[in-house]
């Protein structure tokens, strides 16, 4: 035991940590990279392959669905499994899925691929940021770290606007399936050499729960999308919210009866840690709701080409990579209450602004302003949930927790995506699709507008911001060992 002990030091001690962070964030960046990739290409997949409104819907949707259904499993599979083993495993999924992807000739084959390459980026993300976790054990570099971590993720956005439209305009929208799949390659090599394998730790699946979960989430966001097509009265749309409600309803009974449950309930006693995740489950919905839109918005109203739609996105995505290495130094400032709250503040603001725009406005004058406010307010925001959410993660438990807070933000990317396309299609079926004229988008924005609003008032809770009183945390941490800690 003891030489074993000594051979785990030495191997941390030889490890590159920079190296390894390098290809961990590179790893969950090109995930984000790809999925902002696909929203300036909807328009080139839409004509290319004939897509219906609900069929363009699922090539984004499909992906966050298999991503929030599956991240919980995915983030246990890195507790119990090592984070190594399931990062690589996770990887080769979205490496064969991508390519299945860029292949696709039909509707059907490119939602199919599609689901999957989400199941591939529900493995690979949870088991990233436990492996990032361990490699910063301590309280202050894991608050750095996680800066850092969403500096990445926000550079994953900024190269995917940037590539985006210009690969969609010279290459087609199948090459932006094929760009992930070398860099994913290289950095699963990287990690595979920086990163010393986890040990593998006692405990079963609950895949009882995880199928429920999936069926629950699927369901749902299938009524909220076809709903404008097919009519919210129809039977197809009640049977889906009533499956999805049901299946839901088992997953809590599931979780419930589990000896080793996918989501320990307890957890849900942490205050901070549910205000945390209802705040990353609303910022879900903003970003994948904004991102959707927008892109449809710059080409089908202000008559952008797919690279020039691309390249007026930087300064969102650049205000969000500096925001993510910003986040701690204006918490320290600030404070980490004042500094949450006036980011989210700062996204809401920037919403409004943009929803007053028409099909009239330029650049400068109209967009550039609301895009600086809704990339400083994304970027903050979502590392500073991500900071609540983590803060008392114990060992052992750091899959379930960075599972638990990636799952709500696809989570809510999924359903509020459906349902701002929802709140788009009030002023005609066709807006969901992207042939709508400005109200659409008008409607869609506000709509984001007021869920970030929304999050702002959530994020001033005082509860959002303390420990635990003694005999809660016993309750909800009954067997981990320690006592969790989060930001002021």
């Amino acid at each position: 035991m003891g030489i074993t002990a000594d051979s785990s030091q030495r191997a941390r001690r030889v490890v590159p940590r920079g190296l390894a962070m390098a290809g961990l964030g590179t790893a969950a960046g090109v995930v984000i990279l790809d999925a902002s990739m696909v929203n300036l290409a909807t328009p080139a997949m839409r004509t290319a392959l004939n897509l219906s409104t609900t069929e363009l819907s699922w090539v984004v949707d499909g992906y966050l669905i298999a991503f929030a259904g599956l991240l919980l499993l995915g983030g246990r599979l890195a507790d119990v499994l090592g984070g190594r083993r399931v990062f690589l495993s996770g990887v080769a999924i979205y490496v064969v899925a991508s390519a299945a992807c860029a292949l696709a000739l039909d509707a059907t084959t490119l939602i199919a691929a599609r689901i999957f390459q989400g199941a591939g980026a529900a493995v690979v993300t949870p088991a990233a940021l436990s492996l990032m976790l361990g490699l910063y054990p301590g309280a202050g570099e894991r608050r750095r770290a996680l800066g850092m971590w969403g500096g990445v993720a926000g550079a994953g956005s900024l190269l995917g606007v940037a590539l985006g439209g210009v690969v969609t305009q010279t290459m087609g929208w199948p090459a932006i399936f094929w760009l992930p799949v070398p860099i994913e390659i290289i950095t699963a090599v990287v990690v595979w050499y920086a990163v010393p394998p986890s040990p593998a730790r006692p405990g079963r699946f609950d895949l009882s729960g995880a199928a429920a979960i999936t069926v629950g989430i699927s369901a749902l966001a299938l009524g909220l999308i076809s709903a404008p097509e097919v009519g919210w009265g129809s039977a197809r749309t009640m049977a889906s919210l009533a499956v999805g409600a049901v299946s839901l309803g088992a997953f809590i009974v599931a979780e419930l009866r589990s000896d080793q449950p996918l989501v320990p309930l307890g957890v849900f006693r942490r205050v901070p840690v549910v205000i945390a995740n209802t705040v990353m489950l609303l910022l879900g919905a903003v970003s994948v709701g904004l991102f959707y839109f927008l892109s449809q918005y710059l080409q089908h109203v202000l008559g952008m080409s797919p690279t020039t739609a691309g390249l007026s996105q930087l300064p969102i995505a650049v205000l969000i990579t500096l925001g993510g290495f910003a986040a701690p130094w204006t918490a320290r400032l600030v404070g980490f209450r004042s500094a949450m709250a006036g980011a989210l503040v700062a996204l809401s603001a920037g919403l409004f602004w943009l929803a007053q725009s028409d099909a009239t406005s330029e650049f400068v004058p109209s967009l550039l302003g609301p895009f600086l406010l809704i990339g400083a307010g994304l970027g903050l925001g979502f590392v500073y949930a991500t900071t609540i959410a983590v803060s008392g993660a114990a060992m052992g438990e750091t899959g379930l927790v960075s599972g638990l807070i990636n799952a709500t933000r696809q989570l809510g990317g999924a359903l509020g995506l459906a349902a701002l396309i929802a709140v788009a299609a009030a002023s005609g079926p066709e807006a969901a699709a992207g042939a709508g004229d400005g109200i659409a988008y008008t409607n869609a924005f506000l709509g984001a507008a007021v869920l970030a609003l929304t999050a702002a008032v959530l994020s001033l809770a005082p509860a959002a911001h303390r420990e635990p009183a003694s005999g809660e945390r016993d309750r909800s941490d009954r067997g981990s060992g320690r006592r969790p800690t989060v930001p002021r």
